[in-house]
């Protein structure tokens, strides 16, 4: 992937997320049983659906379009027909490299994202996988022909934008996104597995991201070359989905795309499953909290027969939430914290896997056996009809709620162009579909029988210092015999002349109009909240309580998390296995979760399902049983997880700076509110008990709906499930949000690491700005100008300039306490300390030396409003904002008038924001890296350094 929101940050965005799927509430009465699913699969077959029209230039480009009226936005997805299984020896991590490349500039346009972000493009992003590269884009209808162009051009003309110092610089943002894979727990696995599963030279056997000796080796000729032979249009899939139609489309499309000339077909390659002569196996240490397994085998391409067979057995074996592996493993024997199966299925190739985390202090010999055992009887028997039903309704559920967006990595253009490059169909997706829809019990264990009762390549890793090093991996595997290296003779192909065209204009673009939202009361006082939306018939719901993680203070640390994910474990009348199978015969997921303001317990579910979904959740929430079995569960789960967090430098990064930033306040508690390992530890079923009666109880409660569902025909349903729900007697208890916080300091904390092959940089400091964030939108957009998005000044000078990074990202927070201003940013650890005065130098230079361009200020103003209609597909978004507008005091309509209060905010104003506010002074600043090799680097920062030892990572489990 180019872009760095999803892999890097997630620590970040963790403490970002104030509205999420979360816990449920206290006593009540048992709800009625849910009904079995009114709607078969093969009705929701008929439910997934995405009309198109295709044509083709007769420069071979095939373009699909698909016209959805929902909002005014259009996805521009682009396929190219090459991925990293076409790479030869020495040529590891090309495709990729040169997806980071494509967004350099072209010809005609000298930077790729300015003018679409500026346009209301988002996301814009590509991504690389064995099969193929793609680029993404959605964005406002008026700035289509824009979108077109731009694609066009560097299709057509990118040659002369590629120079050795964009070489080089992505070349550096590119080692450093391997490094950071990397550097998390686990992050060498993948590498294993293609080295296990395949000989030298398959195609499917070097990892994507390449291996840094090729990389290293890389001339402009190479890439240049690469280009030339892969992305002639004629290799090319263009899907057009959302507002756009054909006729609209063709001539848009021939008019930017139709003079390119063909470029030479790409060749095909010979990747087909690999039998092992026999089982083998490789162990692996790493800083990791429990011992993983795993057992691996190759298998047939997306366009086997057995490919449906294949997906549905391993999704019931380990997918589902009452997996076979789950219920054994996990919940039966309790050997394991965690179990997953699964069948990743690409063009020519698919991995078959199961894995199971050991349980810490259970005999790692017995749980080998128990995990092999599950697997070994589920081949030879097979599944019920009712496991294959239930793993066939949750996934055409989750299908119908992909058909909300247009575009993206995953939306319905994706699933046109998937179709068509792979299979030569679009609509390969309803045979898929329906193919599943028609399984049978029999056909489930003939495919599993088939493949997986071939010889396994297992893959264990076990706790300990890590002993192999990513730096040389991922490569075809025959590096020490044929080291890579320039070749100096390989002269660039002579660079074509290049026509000079000019971009379209955007044409005017309407503001959004977010959905109207309806209220109402439930007679014990609940308030709801609806907004109907009618393009697909699912309903997204969310019920929440004022309570969260910062809850916690007034608790143990770790109460809340572990009460929340307690609630699917059991009922008075339901165990955890009847829940999880009630969820999957009706196409619905309950999920529970908090933030550090929010408790909540999220529902989603088939319109036609609702009533018996939300008699479930109802159950859920009103009467968790708690058993002692259920606690100790989840108890050890929550710790291996804590163990988890404390492995990963991001995560561990986030929690530490969580408690130097608050001190006694309650957001001192750490944001992924597992507290600490003493205080998990010694919570018990009456502690959770005391919780949920003390936390989720209805005058804390909130409900919000979004979805295919009228007022009238919601209300009754909601009355039924919760409205004779009645508050305790007793006061509700109140956090104590506006404590004080400790006095901002300026230094670094360092938490040694050793041997990481990068350092991960949080800097963070609360600021004095509290409950409702209505009047600092200036705040807000003088944010996005520092390190709110790719173009920020922050990501534009560590990643894109110097290339020390993958990402670098900076973010206020929005909860209903005390705000904090944070930067995450890991980098290459031989920069961590001159990366550390960069962020600094970039934070004290704006407003002063470097005051907001007009570039800047369109992009963040104009931009930001025109990219508000994509943001708002999905119903999970809608419910997401109306939570936050009434967690913080907003109006419904807020997001309808920001475009109006962006408009008014002038670059003076954002500037004051930024001089008030995104300083560096007093900024606390953690490092989780490699103290021996930063420790020389920190003394040029000039700030006082405090070293302390990371989290011994390893738990103690018998016969490792």
């Amino acid at each position: 992937m180019r872009h760095f929101q999803t892999a890097a940050l997630s620590a970040l965005a963790a403490a970002l997320a104030f509205s999420a799927s979360a816990p449920a509430v206290s006593k009540g009465t048992a709800a009625p049983p849910a009904a079995q699913a009114p709607v078969s699969p093969a009705e929701l077959v008929g439910k997934v659906d995405i009309p198109f029209e295709k044509f083709m230039l007769a420069n071979g480009l095939t373009v699909i379009v698909h016209t959805d009226r929902k909002a005014p936005v259009v996805g521009v997805t682009t396929y190219y027909r090459i991925g990293s299984k076409y790479e030869p020896r020495g040529k590891t991590g090309f495709a990729h490299l040169y997806e980071h490349l494509f967004f350099g500039g072209s010809a005609n346009v000298p930077n790729f994202d300015i003018p679409l972000e500026a346009a209301g493009s988002t996301p814009t992003n590509g991504s690389t996988w064995y099969d193929r590269t793609n680029y993404v884009e959605t964005v406002p209808t008026g700035a289509l022909d824009l979108a077109l162009f731009m694609e066009a051009d560097r299709m057509g003309h990118i040659l002369p934008a590629v120079t050795q110092d964009k070489l080089d610089k992505q070349r550096g943002v590119v080692q450093n996104e391997k490094r950071q894979g990397d550097n998390e727990p686990y992050g060498l696995m993948d590498y294993a597995i293609g080295e296990g599963l395949f000989p030298v030279g398959h195609p499917y056997r070097h990892a994507t991201i390449g291996s840094m000796a090729d990389l290293d080796a890389a001339t402009v000729g190479d890439v240049r070359q690469w280009f030339t032979d892969h992305y002639g249009p004629n290799n090319v899939v263009l899907a057009l989905s959302g507002d756009i139609d054909a006729k609209t489309a063709r001539p848009l499309v021939e008019k930017w795309f139709g003079n390119i000339p063909r470029g030479p077909e790409v060749r095909a390659v010979n990747a087909t499953p690999v039998t092992l002569s026999a089982p083998q196996t490789r162990q692996m240490t790493d800083r990791v909290p429990v011992i993983r397994l795993t057992r691996n085998w190759s298998g047939p391409g997306l366009n086997d027969p057995d490919s449906a067979a294949l997906r549905v057995g391993m999704f019931i074996l380990g997918g589902l939430a009452s997996s076979r592996l789950d219920n054994a493993l996990v919940r039966g024997q309790e050997l394991a914290v965690s179990v997953t199966a699964g069948a990743q299925q690409f063009e020519q190739v698919s991995f078959l896997q199961t894995s199971m985390d050991i349980k810490p202090g259970v005999d790692r010999k017995a749980a080998e056996a128990a995990f092999d055992k599950v697997t070994a009887d589920f081949v030879a028997q097979g599944p019920t009809a009712d496991e294959v039903r239930r793993a066939v309704t949750s996934t055409l559920s989750a299908e119908i709620g992909g058909l909300e967006v247009v575009g993206g990595m995953s939306g319905k253009g994706a699933t046109l162009a998937e179709g068509e490059l792979y299979s030569r169909d679009p609509a390969k997706y309803k045979e898929d579909l329906a193919r599943m829809a028609a399984l049978t019990p029999a056909d489930v264990r003939k495919a599993l029988a088939k493949w997986l009762n071939r010889p396994a390549f297992a893959l264990d890793v076990v706790p300990g210092e890590r002993t192999e090093s990513g730096e040389s991996m991922g490569g075809w595997g025959d590096e020490a015999a044929k080291a890579a290296t320039p070749d100096p003779k390989t002269a660039p192909p002579p660079l074509p002349a290049a026509p000079k065209l000019t971009a379209p204009p955007v044409t005017p673009i309407a503001d959004l109009v977010f959905p109207t939202v309806e209220h109402a009361t439930l007679s014990n006082g609940i308030p709801v909240a609806l907004a109907r939306r009618t393009a697909i018939p699912k309903v997204s719901l969310s019920i929440s309580f004022d309570a969260g993680y910062a809850a916690d203070s007034l608790d143990k640390p770790g109460t809340q998390f572990l009460m929340l994910s307690s609630l699917e474990e059991g009922t008075t009348t339901r165990n955890a296995t009847a829940i999880a199978e009630e969820q999957e015969r009706l196409g619905a997921s309950i999920g529970a979760g908090g933030t550090v303001d929010r408790s909540s317990i999220g529902l989603t579910a088939l319109t036609a399902n609702l009533a018996p979904s939300l008699a479930l959740l109802a159950d859920v929430v009103r009467n968790p049983a708690f058993r002692a079995e259920d606690v100790t569960r989840v108890r050890s789960q929550a710790l291996a997880g804590l163990q988890q967090v404390e492995a990963s430098p991001q995560a561990l990064a986030q929690r530490t700076l969580d408690g130097l930033l608050f001190g006694q306040h309650p957001y001192a508690l750490p944001s992924d509110g597992l507290g600490n390992a003493t205080s998990l530890a010694s919570l018990t079923p009456v502690d959770l008990r005391n919780a949920h009666a003390k936390w989720l109880r209805p005058d804390l409660a909130r409900i919000t709906v979004v979805g295919d569902i009228t007022m009238a025909q919601l209300k009754p349903l909601l009355e039924t499930a919760f409205g004779q729900w009645v508050p305790p007697a007793s006061a509700a208890p109140k956090k104590a949000l506006d404590a004080p916080v400790p006095t901002a300091q300026a230094r670094i904390v360092v938490l040694d690491r050793p041997a990481s092959p990068q350092s991960y940089i949080a800097v963070g400091r609360a600021l004095p700005i509290q409950g409702t964030t209505q009047g600092t939108e200036a705040l807000n957009l003088a944010n996005d100008v520092l390190g709110g998005g790719f173009l920020s000044r922050l990501n534009g000078d560590l990643r894109e300039d110097k290339g020390w990074s993958y990402g670098v990202f900076s973010a206020v927070t929005r909860p209903v306490g005390p705000r904090t201003l944070m930067v995450a940013a890991p980098v290459q650890t031989d920069k961590t300390g001159p990366s550390v005065q960069a962020i600094l130098a970039d934070m004290k230079a704006f407003p002063g030396k470097a005051p907001v361009t007009p570039v800047e200020l369109q992009r963040v103003t104009e931009g930001a409003i025109r990219a508000m209609p994509n943001q708002f597909q999905t119903n999970g978004s809608v419910l997401q904002a109306i939570e936050t507008n009434a967690r913080l005091g907003r109006p419904d309509n807020y997001y309808q008038t920001l475009a109006s209060t962006y408009r008014a905010i002038p670059s003076p104003k954002i500037e004051e924001a930024a001089r008030q506010y995104l300083q560096p002074d007093g900024m606390t600043i953690v490092i989780v890296g490699d103290r021996k090799q930063i420790e020389p680097q920190l003394k040029a920062v000039g700030l006082p350094v405090e070293y302390r030892a990371a989290p011994a990572v390893g738990a103690a489990t018998k016969g490792n």
